[in-house]
């Protein structure tokens, strides 16, 4: 019976102080880190696409994809470190100590609020070129598109370490046994953190989209009407071209798709700790990090440049000499 118990424990020689390991059937957990762990490698694989084609190819050096590849990049990191990070977490015992287990939680909130500011920047970007075509070259520039997001970036780092400073200056305080990391809010901290990632930024998304979505609409009807064309075209508010409304569309579904995936995450958070069991929240968390593997599909689905990055990049044409000038758009 020793012997069973020791091999159910995280470190069978720590027989009091040790967690047990995962109480799962062995089907279930080859079959749950088999899954998350593809989508943890597919997560990394497509963003880091994303990421070498717009670096790479000089004709996507535009505003609107250096917020794609700030966004591409906290994606990356969620596959890269995130998800590994969970199914350890979940699916077996933390063996990477006390610590690790802080990094992991201070890492883990500076990129899910960059993520939340990447969106909140894209949906200002399109704001301004749908409803301010006039003045988009001259407002969104790429210098200041790569300053708001140096901005959003250190901010979610200075916000992340206020937010979890007593987990790194005791990193044990709330583990029950040796080889769990648990992460454990305050309730003033959450609802703090339920307001600056998600009811602000949410806010200001839906209403810049829904302002989007109304221009969009009464310029695609002018477009449709050769009469109110001509009467626009006299007018002094231009119309918005088309590739820009293909671009709102898309990174509007981007956008939503975002929503869709973070709203079960506060939502279980609001609700507090008895709304869902442990296995159930595991689960919400697991859907919010699988929007990151999302995002490049979207690429995919409705930006032609990255169908023609992806093949320059798969048959390393890219590696030849002036490959960066091609012709992707």
């Amino acid at each position: 019976m020793e012997i069973d118990d020791g091999a159910e424990l995280c470190f069978p020689q720590l027989l009091n102080t040790s967690c047990r390991k995962s109480t799962l059937p062995r089907s279930e957990a080859v079959f749950l880190n088999t899954l998350l762990s593809s989508i943890s490698v597919l997560t990394v694989a497509l963003n880091l696409l994303v990421i070498i084609s717009v670096f790479h190819f000089r004709q996507l050096h535009t505003p609107t994809n250096i917020l794609l590849v700030s966004l591409a990049v906290s994606d990356f990191l969620v596959g890269l470190l995130l998800m590994p990070g969970e199914i350890l977490r979940k699916t077996s015992c933390w063996f990477l100590g006390d610590l690790m287990c802080s990094l992991y939680k201070y890492v883990s909130y500076i990129i899910t609020s960059a993520s939340v500011g990447d969106m909140v920047l894209i949906s200002v970007d399109r704001y301004v070129a749908i409803c301010h075509p006039l003045h988009y070259t001259t407002r969104i520039t790429e210098r200041r598109v790569k300053l708001c997001v140096c901005l959003c970036w250190f901010c979610s780092v200075l916000y992340s370490c206020l937010f979890v400073k007593y987990g790194l200056t005791q990193p044990d305080r709330y583990d029950s046994c040796y080889g769990e990391c648990v992460i454990i809010i305050n309730y003033i901290a959450e609802a703090i953190d339920l307001v600056l990632t998600f009811i602000v930024p949410i806010t200001v998304i839906i209403v810049l989209y829904m302002r989007v979505f109304v221009v969009a609409v009464s310029q695609a009807r002018a477009m449709c009407s050769h009469i109110t064309a001509v009467t626009l075209q006299r007018s002094v508010t231009p119309t918005a071209k088309r590739s820009e409304l293909k671009a709102a569309r898309t990174l509007g579904i981007l956008v939503l798709v975002f929503l869709i995936c973070l709203c079960p995450v506060h939502c279980v958070s609001f609700a507090g700790d008895n709304a869902l069991n442990a296995s159930s929240a595991s689960y919400v968390l697991y859907l919010f990090y699988f929007h990151s593997c999302l995002n490049p599909v979207i690429y995919a689905l409705f930006y032609p440049w990255f169908k023609k990055a992806i093949i320059q990049i798969v048959t390393l044409k890219i590696l030849q000499p002036g490959s960066c000038e091609a012709n992707i758009l």
